[in-house]
């Protein structure tokens, strides 16, 4: 227990904050489940979503990754009246745009916006019917790092070989030009690019989805899969949104296009087709590190002299041979105070420091949180 103490001044205090990186890379065979047959792919009941594990979900050390579900806007290409899964579908595109959108004036839920410009009420520029990926904070931590988001998708056109046409779908711009009107804080824009098939050159850089930094979750649009025409689930939106003419069947080949499959499909269907055509998803995930550095600084005639009994033997000071010789200390640990002196951190230094009235130091005390 100190007995001696010394105050800091304003100028002896600093904050800095740190940003660590992950790189977190998923690849097909755990998204679609084929490594574990299936295994790892937890569905429920209610059919709501579909949660993926990096392991057999009954395995003790299996870590959920993230969360799949799919939506539409009633009345939007894709939400037939005939759909028995309608309901569940509007509500998952209304609970996911409350909460990542948000409201408008008059109450009403907004929809997820192509360019982030929520001004402008044009369909054309609304994603009607997405996909969305809500990561666990296993994976993203803080957040996910600005223009790290990337998801390697399979637009061909046949089910069974869904990687003889790809795309890659990519916040490009997302540390510049991100967003930040959203209750949860920032997102960027993805955009579908490096296209390898027909349609590469007329599909680059195409607004296909959102990503949600802080909240950990990415819409994809449906538009990626669809192509423009009257049968298209994409028949009343703009060009920028078209995307490949895609067979997205189910795990069962049922479907036979992106309409057809939210259409007709349950949630899980849709969640099964998804899989089935992502390569891989790569992000880095961002640890936010806030310290405080102290600098203690110990002047030339300041803890010469231990307060620990053993500094002392039969009255006279153990480091002293003589009596003209200077005091020496060796210090070996720093203690952070409260102003009414109670102990409140300890810092131990790698080895004692000879301390005696000729030297003066500055130890640096660095607490993390």
């Amino acid at each position: 227990m100190s007995t001696t103490y010394k105050n800091f001044l304003d100028d002896d205090i600093a904050t800095t904050r740190t940003l660590l990186h992950e790189n977190i890379p998923l690849t097909a065979s755990i998204v679609k489940g084929t490594v574990y047959s299936q295994a790892n792919i937890k569905s429920y009941t209610h059919g709501m979503f579909q949660s993926v594990y990096d392991y057999p979900i009954l395995s003790s050390s299996a870590n959920q990754l993230f969360d799949m579900t799919a939506g539409f806007v009633s009345g939007s290409p894709g939400s037939s009246s005939s759909d028995t899964y309608a309901k569940k579908k509007q509500n998952i595109y209304n609970q996911m745009a409350q909460v990542l959108v948000g409201f408008d004036s008059t109450g009403s839920v907004l929809l997820f916006d192509r360019d982030g410009d929520q001004a402008t009420g044009i369909i054309d520029d609304k994603f009607t019917s997405a996909f969305f990926v809500n990561f666990n904070r296993l994976l993203t931590k803080d957040e996910i790092k600005k223009n790290s988001f990337k998801l390697t998708l399979g637009v061909g056109t046949a089910y069974g070989t869904p990687f003889s046409n790809t795309c890659l779908v990519s916040d490009a711009s997302g540390s510049t030009n991100y967003k930040i009107n959203s209750p949860t804080g920032e997102y960027g824009i993805l955009y579908a690019s490096t296209f390898t098939g027909n349609e590469a050159a007329a599909q680059t850089n195409k607004e296909v989805g959102l990503v949600f930094y802080q909240a950990g979750v990415a819409v994809i649009s449906t538009a990626i899969f669809a192509q423009s025409g009257s049968n298209s689930i994409t028949a009343s939106m703009s060009d920028n949104q078209q995307g490949q003419l895609t067979t997205l069947a189910a795990m069962d080949g049922t479907y036979s296009n992106v309409e057809t499959l939210f259409e007709s499909g349950s949630i899980n269907d849709i969640n099964a087709a998804f899989r089935n055509r992502i390569a891989n998803i790569s992000i880095n995930n961002t640890t936010e590190l806030n310290s405080t550095i102290h600098f203690c600084r110990i002047n030339h005639n300041d803890f010469n002299y231990s307060s620990n009994p053993t500094y002392l033997s039969k009255s006279k000071i153990r480091v002293k041979n003589k009596t003209s010789d200077a005091p020496i200390s060796y210090i070996t640990t720093v203690g952070l105070y409260s102003p009414d002196n109670e102990l409140l951190a300890v810092a131990k230094l790698s080895e004692p420091i000879k301390k005696d009235p000729t030297q003066e130091l500055i130890l640096r005390v660095r607490l993390d949180y």
